[in-house]
Order: C-alpha cells, then sequence, then structure tokens
C-alpha cells in the first residue's frame, strides 16, 4: 500500500511538471509573436526600404522635384519611419508622383519652350501670319496653334552686332517667342491704338524711314507737333532705359507710353485695352500668349517682343573690319599663301572666306579712311559711339538747342542733376544715314551738317559735356567721315509685314 502512495505522487509530480513545462511554452511563443514584428522592421526590412528610398527620393529631388517639393519630402519621411512597415512602403511610392507631375508640368511651361537660336536680321520673325490678303481668324487659329510658335527662342545677333551680345536687354523678364512677336508686330502698326484711329507706332517709326520719321518732330493726332525728333526704333535689344532723356525704364515702357501722350496717339490705356478686346483676332492671341490676357501691360510686352528684333544686318565695315583684323592677326602666315595653302589648310581658308565677304560688301577708300578717323583720338568720335551698336548708352551735353530763351533740359528733367542738364542719350550711327533729320530737336538736316558741329565743338554753355572739343580736320576728313558712316555703316533691315492685322 505504501509503495502504491509512492508511485501516485510520483506520477502526480510528473504530471505537474509536464503540465507547468507545456505551460510555460505556450507563453513563451506568444511572447515572442508579439514583438517578432518590431523586431524584423527595425534590423531586417528597413534597410532594403531605405535603399527604395535613396533610389524613390533622393534622385527626383535632384531632377525633378523642387525645392519646396524636397522639404515636403523630408517633412512627410519623419512620421512614416515610425508607422508599420507595409503603410511606410506604401507612403515611399506614392510620395515622388505628385512632385513629378508638378515638376513635369513646369518644365514643359518654362524649360522645354527653350528650342533653339534664332539669327536675327531676317524676315524669319517680322514676315507676319503666312497668307496673303486680309488676316482671318482661321489663319489666326492655326498659328497659334501651332507650339512652335509659342516656343522661347534664343536671339543671336549678327555680325557686327554679335560683339555686343553681352549687353542684350529684357529677355529674362520678357522671352521672345514667335506669337508674342508677331502679336507685337501686328500692334506696332494698327492705328486703332490711338484715340482717333490715324497714329500707330509706325507713324513717328517707319521702316520706311529708317525706323524714324524725316520730319524734325514727331506727329501725332489731329496734326499735333511734338518737341523733339522721333528715335530709331531698331537694335533696342542692346537698349536699356529709352527716350532722349531715359523716361522710360524699358522698352517695354516705351512701348506703351505714347498711347497715353496727348500730342500722341492721344488715348487712355483703358480705352486701348477695352479697343483690343472687342477685336477677336487680338483676343484670341492675347490669351494664347498671356495668361492673363488682354492688359496695357502686355500690350507693351508684345510691342518691345516685336521692337527687339528689328535689327541692323552686317554692314560693309563689319566685313573690312574682321578682315583686316585678320591680316594683322597673322601678317607673318599670309605673307606666302601657297605655303599657307600647304601647311596650314584650315587658316588658309579661313583667310579666303573672310576676303570673299568683305569683297562682296567693299569699303571704298574714303571709308577706309572715314573709319580709320572715327576710331582715332584726332576726332575722339568713340568717346560716345563706341561699341557693337556705336553708342555708349549715356547722356550728354552736346550744347544742340542750349542757345534757346528756355532750352529743353533733357536729361535733367529725370533725375535733376545738374551735371545732366541739356544732356541727352547718345545715339546709334548704324544705318544713320536713313534716319535724318539729326539730334534730339532735329535741327540738323544733313551728317556734313552734324560732323561741322562737333569740329567747332558745339555750343558753349555751362553744362557741355567734356567729351566736346574742337576739332581739327580738313574737308576731306569731314567727307571722309560721312563717308564712313553714310556707306560704311549702312545694311539690311529684315523685312517686315505691314499690312496683314486682325480685322
Amino acid at each position: 500500500m505504501g509503495r502504491f502512495i509512492a508511485i501516485v505522487v510520483v506520477l502526480v509530480a510528473v504530471a505537474l511538471l509536464l503540465n507547468s513545462f507545456l505551460g510555460g511554452k505556450k507563453d513563451q511563443d506568444a511572447v515572442i509573436h508579439d514583438e517578432a514584428p518590431p523586431f524584423v522592421a527595425e534590423s531586417v526590412e528597413p534597410e532594403p526600404e531605405s535603399e527604395n528610398e535613396a533610389s524613390t527620393e533622393e534622385e527626383p529631388t535632384e531632377e525633378t522635384v523642387t525645392s519646396e517639393e524636397a522639404v515636403m519630402l523630408e517633412e512627410t519621411a519623419e512620421p512614416e519611419a515610425t508607422e508599420p512597415a507595409p503603410e511606410e512602403t506604401e507612403e515611399v511610392e506614392e510620395a515622388p508622383t505628385e512632385p513629378e507631375t508638378s515638376t513635369t508640368e513646369k518644365t514643359e511651361a518654362v524649360v522645354a519652350p527653350v528650342a533653339k537660336s534664332v539669327v536675327l536680321g531676317s524676315s524669319e520673325l517680322t514676315a507676319g501670319i503666312p497668307g496673303e490678303g486680309e488676316l482671318t481668324s482661321e489663319q489666326i487659329e492655326a498659328w497659334l496653334a501651332d507650339p512652335a510658335n509659342h516656343a522661347v527662342i534664343k536671339p543671336e545677333l549678327p555680325l557686327g552686332l554679335a560683339a555686343g551680345a553681352g549687353g542684350i536687354q529684357g529677355l529674362e523678364a520678357n522671352p521672345l517667342t514667335r506669337a508674342k512677336i508677331e502679336l507685337g508686330r501686328q500692334l506696332y502698326f494698327d492705328t486703332r491704338l490711338s484715340a482717333d484711329n490715324t497714329i500707330s507706332c509706325a507713324s513717328c517709326h517707319a521702316p520706311e524711314n529708317g525706323f524714324a520719321r524725316e520730319t524734325q518732330f514727331g506727329i501725332g493726332i489731329e496734326g499735333q507737333m511734338g518737341g523733339r525728333n522721333s528715335p530709331v526704333a531698331y537694335n533696342r535689344i542692346l537698349s536699356g532705359p529709352q527716350f532722349w532723356d531715359g523716361r522710360a525704364e524699358s522698352l517695354e515702357a516705351q512701348a506703351v507710353g505714347p498711347i497715353a501722350n496727348p500730342i500722341e496717339m492721344g488715348n487712355t490705356h483703358e480705352a486701348c485695352v477695352e479697343t483690343l478686346q472687342g477685336i477677336e483676332g487680338y483676343q484670341s492671341q492675347f490669351e494664347a500668349v498671356f495668361e492673363d490676357g488682354v492688359t496695357i501691360d502686355n500690350v507693351g510686352r508684345a510691342i518691345a517682343s516685336f521692337e527687339r528684333v528689328l535689327v541692323t544686318g552686317p554692314a560693309p565695315w563689319d566685313y573690312y573690319s574682321q578682315l583686316t583684323t585678320f591680316e594683322k592677326a597673322f601678317a607673318d602666315d599670309i605673307e606666302d599663301l601657297e605655303e599657307l595653302k600647304s601647311e596650314e589648310e584650315e587658316l588658309y581658308l579661313q583667310y579666303m572666306e573672310l576676303k570673299a565677304s568683305s569683297e562682296a560688301s567693299p569699303v571704298s577708300e574714303s571709308v577706309a579712311r572715314g573709319g580709320a578717323l572715327f576710331f582715332s583720338d584726332k576726332t575722339g568720335c568713340t568717346a560716345c559711339h563706341v561699341g557693337a551698336n556705336f553708342t555708349d548708352e549715356k547722356y550728354h551735353n552736346l550744347g544742340v538747342g542750349m542757345m534757346a530763351e528756355t532750352p529743353d533740359v533733357g536729361r535733367f528733367s529725370e533725375t535733376e542733376d545738374e551735371n545732366d542738364r541739356g544732356a541727352f542719350k547718345t545715339p546709334t550711327v548704324r544705318n544713320i544715314s536713313l534716319s535724318a533729320p539729326y539730334m534730339h530737336d532735329g535741327s540738323q538736316e544733313t551728317l556734313m551738317e552734324v560732323v561741322d558741329w562737333y569740329v567747332k565743338g558745339g555750343h558753349p554753355n555751362e553744362h557741355l559735356s567734356k567729351n566736346i572739343k574742337k576739332l581739327e580736320l580738313s574737308d576731306q576728313d569731314k567727307q571722309d567721315l560721312v563717308a564712313f558712316m553714310a556707306e560704311g555703316l549702312l545694311s539690311d533691315f529684315p523685312e517686315v509685314e505691314t499690312a496683314r492685322l486682325p480685322q
């Protein structure tokens, strides 16, 4: 009996041990199961996900994600790290999607339109919308439907002006497109911008008069006459402030100034905008070119764009100058052309090309002498008429008009600086022979009169420019100077369509 009791006690003890062992194993399994996901998420899963983040977030940040969007991604990434792995992976996949779409749209609107470079000076940008006769709405719509007409173009300047390419003005704020240039062309020649439908920009800046006017002063509505000669409207792409006194800070501001001038177009900006809004062809073009449609500022932007592509082509002096520069630089090499051809054929061919170009647009001996005088200390012309466009874009008192009882004070009216009293902006000398009469008051009818004015030292006055002094020039010298300006710097303008306007 005692043995039986002992066996029972042993069996009960074994059962209790087994039960304890099995229960502990279940608890341990439960603990392991609860802790496994956090453990795996921290030490196993995040490592490959970190690599995914590097490929899906860092690369778009460099190539397509804007700085603001990158900050947003960084801000949203912080809380994701604390969430379970599946949700974090979902965020990583979706986060780049919106920035990529947004950036693509920005790229198409800002970067993609930079299509190609265009050399200014041909009629490619000024010939108007293709077609003949009346400009129809269908032709305008077809023009606007072509994406190429909305692509931003990078203008290149022709030989001569190209040396001044670093001085191009206004394109950062007002990029050029074919559609905008064409809209500006139409506005430039449209008399409906004036109060009585008689005056356009071209009334005082006409292509046939060197984009100026043959009259002494500008003439506006009802035959009213201004007090200054019409300045030229070409090569403005190299010019900042406009008008003789520089009162317009940009070409855009200059373009809309005359519209509201009572003796020029005599209109108001509000009435001008209302008129354009009532013309279907203009309405559709403004809406296609500008986000905010017809506004007076957009009128200025369009006209300025057209004026910026009005440039002078290569002149005989430009060809002559590059040839003589080459000949001086390679004087020893070109002494024996046969030897140069056999030993340095590329240099030889370059020289032959320069010679051919100069011979196709030759300069006379008088022009050559006049050019040498123009750039010499004997005349001092380049103290003001300097650079690719032959102007320093500054203001000088030449004594012109200072003998009047009440002289025009010029730049002084804008700055109230006594040093600017009677000072006016230096005009370009390119194509100067096409834009007589000369000086701000149109008082000098010929280039010889201009030369004579400088020879005598201008008209003495308290504010006379220090660059103006009497010159010792012979009659031949003066004739040569005139020949240089009238012939050596004469070149072609682009052909411009003047008649086809929206109806």
